[in-house]
């Protein structure tokens, strides 16, 4: 009868191996998870224009607020709408109509009626 030698297995051939660097593993996966939640979150509240190069003017109606969301290139400003009421005077130019294909024309009212 022949006998099977088992050899043990030994972990001597990964000495060279560095200990950090599973630790680098688990940021780069830790990176493209928080990456892909920010992407889900923006396209979840419909706010995936945000991530285009264009400019986006978005507004958002809550129950007590009005918030104005504007990019304009890299920079994102927030304006929020108050209670104050603003009131001015102004001068009426004329009248504006609107052409067939979507342009507009100005006619000034003469002062001379």
């Amino acid at each position: 009868m022949r006998q099977i030698k088992r050899r043990k297995r030994t972990f001597d051939n990964y000495e060279d191996e560095d200990p950090l660097s599973s630790v680098a593993n688990l940021f780069d996966v830790a990176m493209i998870f928080s990456i892909g939640f920010l992407i889900f979150a923006l396209t979840h509240f419909g706010m995936a224009e945000m991530l285009t190069q264009e400019d986006v003017t978005m507004v958002k109606y809550s129950e007590d607020n009005v918030e104005i969301i504007i990019k304009e290139g890299d920079e994102i400003t927030i304006h929020n709408t108050t209670e104050e009421i603003v009131t001015t005077s102004g001068t009426k130019l004329g009248t504006i109509y609107e052409t067939s294909n979507g342009g507009w024309v100005l006619v000034n009212e003469s002062s001379e009626n």
